[in-house]
């Protein structure tokens, strides 16, 4: 419908969404901005009074001395330690949450007991963690954090495709049994395809809290196995703060994290909506 052809109280109330729409988006992609603005600045352009909206010149060097000096490998550390504890605990969670789905495996107070697991503040056991890992040797390793983000976002997963494995209808289930698949062939070429869009968006938001944590891989790296979030504390000193690094890193980190979610975003909603109701 034309806003032409609306009464004037109905345009102008319109028009007024639209405005305040606009208001709220450019003041969110504002930081976005900022941040993408500095990562091309010169460290006098930075800290120039009045702020330089645009830089005078493209600067890639900032870009440069990330892959010069390394600091990149970071952000591969975080692809690795995030891709793979999310897949793990994605097959793991679905084959959980599908027991109890449909086996009623440990009745209801099981479920909620999983997902109550996910609401311990890390805080609270980052230290025990980190003296278990010191006994067996697991500080500073890839397989340290996989396994630690696995452990948390099984509760998640769980919950969350438990919710989307109980929309399936039992009846295809069910006929597909009578026509001689078994129950894991029912899992692969009936319940999958049905809970894929959950899948999805349940991977997301696996990687994307594996790819966040701070807390966790600030104290059980050193310097081996260093993540995105704790490489970006090194660019805050004492004296000073390396904002131009700081900027450029923070671009980066944030690419992956961005193609995921474009990539995913129509299964998103759905994921947040009917996967945490149903749970």
């Amino acid at each position: 419908m034309r806003i032409g052809r609306l009464p004037a109280r109905k345009a102008r109330i319109l028009a007024l969404r639209y405005l305040g729409a606009g208001v709220v988006t450019l003041l969110f992609l504002f930081p976005v901005y900022w941040l993408f603005m500095i990562s091309f600045k010169t460290p006098d352009e930075i800290y120039h009074l009045p702020p330089l909206w645009i830089p005078g010149q493209i600067q890639f060097s900032n870009y440069y001395v990330l892959f010069k000096d390394g600091d990149v490998l970071a952000i591969l550390n975080s692809l690795i330690v995030a891709g793979v504890s999310s897949g793990i605990a994605i097959v793991l969670g679905t084959l959980c949450a599908y027991s109890l789905a449909r086996f009623g495996t440990g009745g209801e107070n099981l479920a909620m007991w999983i997902i109550s697991q996910r609401m311990i503040p890390p805080i609270a056991v980052v230290f025990p963690i980190f003296l278990i890992y010191v006994y067996f040797g697991l500080v500073d390793g890839y397989l340290g954090l996989i396994l630690l983000y696995t452990a948390f976002n099984l509760p998640y997963v769980i919950w969350m495709m438990r919710g989307y494995i109980v929309d399936v209808p039992l009846e295809l289930e069910e006929s597909a049994l009578v026509d001689g698949l078994n129950r894991w062939e029912v899992i692969w070429k009936v319940v999958f395809p049905m809970v894929r869009p959950g899948l999805m968006a349940t991977s997301v938001f696996t990687f994307v809290f594996a790819w966040n944590d701070f807390l966790f891989a600030l104290v059980l790296t050193r310097t081996e196995v260093i993540t995105f979030p704790v490489m970006l504390t090194h660019y805050f000193g004492g004296q000073s703060n390396f904002w131009a690094k700081i900027a450029a890193m923070s671009v980066l980190g944030t690419l992956p994290i961005f193609v995921a979610v474009s990539v995913m975003q129509r299964y998103l909603v759905r994921g947040i909506s009917l996967g945490a109701v149903k749970g």
